[in-house]
């Protein structure tokens, strides 16, 4: 399957080891300090007592959010918590209505492979021609590939991709934002 490398969505797929999650959040500071605006959130897991925990990180504010449900210290199942979920996906969503030049979603987890969780961000994203990129781990691509119905370009989990990608992008990707806009741009 070829995929458009000019296309507005992409998926960082990674497999067990790699650590997208970085990744993206090293990407999305790195726009963000070269004068663009990258919103969306970047999950990372740490431990609280003893016990994992899921947290994201919105990379537009750098505020940490907590997306864990205690479920006691015998609990082996999924932690996260929709709720607080659909919660900081609330906050990505007014970020994007305030000017976004690309929104990272932290994931394609089990939520969004069963059409809930943070979807409705990306076609949020996608109807104002903002990019997209989210992490996909690999056993889900399959999944990622209908949900998008193949109109994604699929990226290793490495920066030189991410980068490479975001420059292939319209003009959005070839130059940092000016700190002003001239009159000469506001008539062209």
């Amino acid at each position: 399957m070829t995929f458009d490398s000019q296309c507005d969505l992409a998926a960082l797929v990674y497999d067990p080891g790699d650590d997208p999650d970085e990744l993206l959040r090293g990407f999305a500071a790195d726009l963000n300090a070269r004068g663009y605006r990258a919103v969306g959130l970047v999950q990372f897991a740490h431990r609280d007592a003893g016990a994992p925990q899921l947290s994201a990180t919105l990379v537009h504010t750098g505020e940490q959010l907590p997306l864990y449900q205690d479920l006691g210290s015998q609990a082996t199942g999924c932690r996260l918590d929709p709720g607080q979920l659909l919660a900081a996906g609330g906050r990505v969503g007014s970020a994007i209505d305030e000017g976004a030049d690309i929104v990272i979603i932290n994931r394609f987890g089990q939520q969004e492979s069963e059409g809930r969780g943070l979807l409705h961000l990306i076609v949020r994203a996608l109807s104002a021609d903002i990019p997209v990129v989210i992490a996909v781990p690999s056993k889900r691509f399959d999944a990622w590939i209908r949900f998008a119905d193949g109109m994604s370009v699929r990226l290793p989990c490495e920066r030189r991709a991410l980068e490479a990608w975001w420059r292939n992008l319209s003009p959005r990707g070839r130059a940092a934002p000016s700190a002003h806009t001239t009159v000469c741009e506001i008539y062209k």
